[in-house]
């Protein structure tokens, strides 16, 4: 340990001071800090206590944030993911009927399968055997889908019988606070204001209490009561369903993104540092925190997209990542009041996100058809079907087919193979 303390310190080597680490951490935070409310609003969906989803929230970035400082001495941020969350409730849970108990095994098991994948070679085995325009097309999906539950959240459209959407009342209060929020993120994102997803929430937050939609009971009951639940989250995962292939299903297909997601994200992110040689280091380290959030009651944390704040503003070390933990760790004392955040002031954030995902459609290579289809199977059955797991089936079974039809059987990797072997089985198995 004190190796490593004596490493975070050396920052004249490193380009950097003390000072520009901590504004790097400061940033970083308020940058993600909206985390908390979104994804604490959607682990909520899958019936974990709203307060209960907010501690676990926070705990994991602590943790995550932490352990990438310490371990990793590097300033990439690990929170609970978008789109990971969305997979947690509205496919394990909702689409695929696991209860959120065993949502949380899932995610632990994916966790260790993760982390088996980055402390051996089968990481780089993967990372070849997966056609970009599959990757990508994912995180296309993701986008769509998360853009998707925005509007719900909204009431701006609107699941009837038959889950068949429409579009809702557009005169109702939620949806004109929902409208009057979007305008003003959309404004504070293309003006590329600090902080903009956060001074969103907390605006948003006004209007809607200025309709009367804020329900501000947690207020009342304070912090003791806010503490509470948590209690019957923290390590609540169930394994009770390990012998289904519901669950090795979800497992399996959590493993596939949480993988392919963090290449791309800390590859990147490690490019922007010039330090492309700590890459596997920090595959560790994210592998072990998307292990540990099954634990503290979470969907799993990846290296954000909002670590580049971090990194733009200087950081260099894990002491950005440190701080960043630390005022995590201080905003549970602001827990009763991320509890009367309401949907309209979240679903913005989330339909903004879902479009900065679907940038990822320009690395597919559409001038190849046995790829495009594929990717585009992916990309509409994701939103579509209303499952992650489904959508990302449906394009690794046609990949090979479409290469097979075009005489392109070279182009098929034997783990991809049987990658998609295993999502055909479980359609058969299941009766699609």
């Amino acid at each position: 340990m004190k190796g490593k303390l004596n490493n975070l310190t050396n920052l004249t080597e490193k380009g950097t001071t003390m000072k520009q680490e901590l504004l790097a951490g400061f940033v970083s935070f308020f940058t993600i800090v909206y985390i908390i409310a979104v994804n604490s609003s959607i682990l909520a969906d899958a019936g974990i206590p709203m307060q209960a989803a907010v501690w676990a929230t926070i705990l994991t970035c602590v943790a995550g944030c932490l352990m990438m400082g310490i371990w990793g001495d590097l300033p990439l941020i690990l929170v609970p993911g978008m789109g990971l969350n969305a997979m947690f409730t509205y496919t394990f849970v909702h689409s695929m009927g696991l209860t959120w108990q065993e949502a949380l095994a899932v995610v632990f098991i994916a966790g260790l399968l993760f982390a088996v994948i980055a402390f051996t070679p089968l990481s780089d085995i993967l990372a070849t055997a997966i056609p970009s325009s599959l990757k990508n097309s994912i995180s296309v999906g993701l986008g769509l889908f998360l853009s998707l539950l925005g509007l719900e959240k909204s009431q701006l459209i609107v699941r009837g019988e038959h889950s068949l959407i429409s579009l809702g009342d557009i005169s109702s209060p939620q949806v004109i606070v929902f409208i009057l929020t979007l305008i003003l993120a959309v404004i504070l994102f293309l003006r590329n204001v600090p902080a903009n997803f956060l001074i969103t929430i907390f605006v948003g937050t006004i209007i809607a209490w200025m309709f009367g939609l804020v329900d501000m009971s947690s207020l009342k009951n304070g912090f003791g009561s806010a503490s509470g639940d948590y209690g019957s989250v923290f390590g609540a995962m169930t394994f009770a369903s390990m012998t289904s292939i519901t669950f090795w299903i979800a497992v399996f297909s959590l493993t596939m993104v949480l993988v392919f997601e963090n290449i791309g994200l800390i590859s990147g992110q490690l490019g922007q540092l010039n330090q492309s040689e700590k890459y596997g280091k920090a595959f560790r380290v994210t592998a072990i925190s998307a292990m540990f959030s099954g634990i503290f009651g979470s969907s799993p944390t990846v290296s954000t997209v909002e670590t580049a704040a971090g990194i733009t503003a200087g950081g260099r070390t894990g002491i950005t990542s440190i701080v960043t933990g630390l005022l995590f760790l201080l905003s549970i004392f602001f827990i009763p009041f991320v509890s009367i955040i309401p949907n309209s002031a979240i679903a913005p954030i989330l339909i903004i996100i879902g479009g900065l995902m679907l940038q990822n459609v320009k690395s597919i290579n559409f001038e190849d058809l046995s790829e495009v289809i594929p990717a585009f199977l992916i990309i509409i059955m994701i939103p579509f079907s209303y499952s992650i797991a489904d959508g990302i089936a449906f394009g690794f079974i046609a990949y090979p087919i479409a290469k097979l039809v075009v005489g392109k059987a070279s182009q098929i990797s034997i783990p991809l193979y049987i990658i998609s072997g295993l999502f055909l089985l479980n359609f058969i198995l299941h009766g699609v």
